[in-house]
């Protein structure tokens, strides 16, 4: 982990090409959970629409994870820094420590991931009941060595060169497997079948886009690392999409194949090989708990620098063993879908103000910038009230695109009165 640049100023660290930033977000794009929710689009919408919803949700959510990661390659900032640029130094301070509490959230969700997963196929393979403690143990001492390590080593060596490789093999062998179950009649059936009507198009594509989205206070963290905004750019959108492409798609093919009364684990051990294949999936879900709990240090480093990045990383990883000990996997999903609320009109008017007019990045540091504090209060109460009154318009998309043109209204307007003073 890198001690050189404080998290609140630009990095001299220019390392990242393009392949790099795809690599990396191919990687954090592939998962468990990811598939899952693929899966919930099934019977919800006919196969053609669900594809759809997969394919634009996907294009449209990596597009803003990629436009921020510009954001952070050009300044040279990471999430924090890019939050106190904004709202300003005092008042980031509310939004960063938010921001810690989720990444925290998101890690012990992995960890329980990893948990359920390596349980699952100790049970299938061996006939062994490994219970909770053990498979937590394993993967959160995996990650806090990997914390110790150098995080632009992990990606150029080892999810580049390594990671990279054998989860591409892994997508491509179950993606083959469970379509060799289908004959031409099966593709035929399932291409033209409806859906219920339980979901319409507005909320598939919230449900699609929510997972880019969440990546957002991240991104960054990572690409503040790169060579070039237009690498970042490039690399993130093209990695970041083929992968939530694939697994949303293989989430929908899967749960037509073996039914929705299958948990995805089991659903995945079904296919030959697929301890293989799943295992190395699982090793994957590495790198998205390790993204978490670095950005989490990050974050936490801009807040107390008395504490280096290694420390906060070691402490936040013990935090989220022990939560992942206890935690059932029901119990973290609607804490981390609220503060998803948070985070969406966050960025949004980040985007906004910053991405259409960057050179506000060199305004004197003040306590508290109020246009953007407001909106983002504004676009926490929106989400809220879209989700109570018109969930068919989904919430994430319209938070979004409200934050962001106030945003950049804000931004046009302090620069006229700037100007004019």
């Amino acid at each position: 982990m890198q001690t050189s640049a404080s998290p609140i100023s630009p990095t001299p660290e220019r390392v990242f090409g393009w392949h790099d930033h795809a690599a990396l977000w191919f990687s954090l794009g592939v998962g468990l959970l990811v598939i899952q929710v693929g899966a919930y689009l099934v019977p919800a919408l006919g196969t053609r629409d669900a594809l759809a919803a997969v394919v634009v949700g996907s294009i449209l959510g990596a597009g803003l994870l990629a436009w921020v990661a510009r954001l952070g390659c050009d300044s040279g900032l990471s999430s924090a820094g890019l939050i106190h640029a904004v709202y300003g130094q005092r008042f980031a301070r509310l939004p960063v420590l938010l921001n810690i509490v989720q990444l925290l959230g998101w890690a012990t969700f992995e960890l329980v991931v990893m948990r359920d997963g390596t349980a699952a196929i100790a049970h299938q393979a061996l006939g062994l009941d490994t219970g909770l403690v053990l498979p937590t143990l394993f993967w959160g001492l995996v990650v806090l060595a990997l914390l110790r390590g150098s995080m632009i080593t992990l990606v150029r060596r080892i999810v580049s060169r390594i990671g990279l490789p054998l989860v591409i093999l892994s997508l491509i062998w179950l993606s083959v497997q469970f379509a060799l179950r289908l004959d031409a009649e099966g593709l035929r059936t399932l291409w033209l079948r409806a859906g219920d009507g339980s979901m319409n198009a507005f909320q598939a594509l919230d449900l699609v886009i929510a997972m880019p989205v969440s990546w957002l206070p991240l991104v960054a963290d990572y690409a503040r690392h790169g060579r070039s905004g237009r690498g970042a750019l490039g690399g993130t959108w093209l990695g970041y999409s083929i992968a939530n492409i694939w697994c949303y798609a293989l989430g929908v093919l899967v749960i037509t194949v073996t039914g929705p009364d299958l948990d995805m684990v089991a659903a995945l051990l079904l296919a030959q090989g697929g301890l293989v294949a799943l295992g190395l999936i699982l090793i994957d879900e590495l790198d998205n708990t390790y993204g978490d709990l670095y950005s989490g240090s990050v974050s936490a480093h801009s807040l107390w620098q008395g504490a280096s990045l290694k420390t906060w990383g070691t402490i936040l990883a013990a935090v989220s063993i022990g939560l992942a000990m206890v935690l059932p996997m029901h119990t973290l999903e609607p804490f981390l879908l609220t503060l998803s609320s948070v985070f969406v009109p966050l960025f949004g008017t980040i985007l906004g103000r910053l991405g259409t007019q960057p050179a506000r990045l060199a305004d004197a540091p003040r306590a508290l910038h109020p246009a953007p504090a407001l909106t983002w209060v504004l676009g926490i109460a929106v989400y809220h009230a879209l989700a109570q009154w018109a969930p068919d318009y989904g919430s994430a998309l319209p938070t979004l695109l409200l934050t962001f043109v106030l945003g950049a209204l804000g931004a046009r307007i302090g620069t006229r009165t700037a100007h004019a003073a």
